[in-house]
């Protein structure tokens, strides 16, 4: 899998920025399929940094109701990532 199709999107949050600041931990919305070896060397190579761990969930999709109809929110995979004390993104 290509590295730009890893990586969806960033995830700035107000949380996320403060675990960005405080702890070193950056939040990505991930490809489902992509596991935590794909996801570490994808933000290696797109950030430049060094990461020292990849933690990852899977979002389940909330029922939503438009009208008189209901529908399902699509599922989405969120990936946390711990970068070295030295190294920081940017982006947050």
């Amino acid at each position: 899998m290509d590295n730009y199709n890893v990586i969806i999107r960033p995830l700035v949050t107000e949380q996320g920025t403060h675990f960005a600041t405080k702890k070193g931990a950056y939040s990505f919305e991930v490809n489902k399929k992509a596991n935590k070896v794909e996801i570490k060397s994808a933000v290696e190579k797109i950030y430049s940094v060094k990461v020292s761990k990849v933690r990852t969930a899977n979002r389940k999709g909330k029922y939503r109701r438009k009208g008189r109809t209901y529908g399902l929110t699509s599922s989405w995979k969120k990936a946390v990532v711990y970068l070295e004390p030295e190294y920081h993104i940017d982006l947050f």
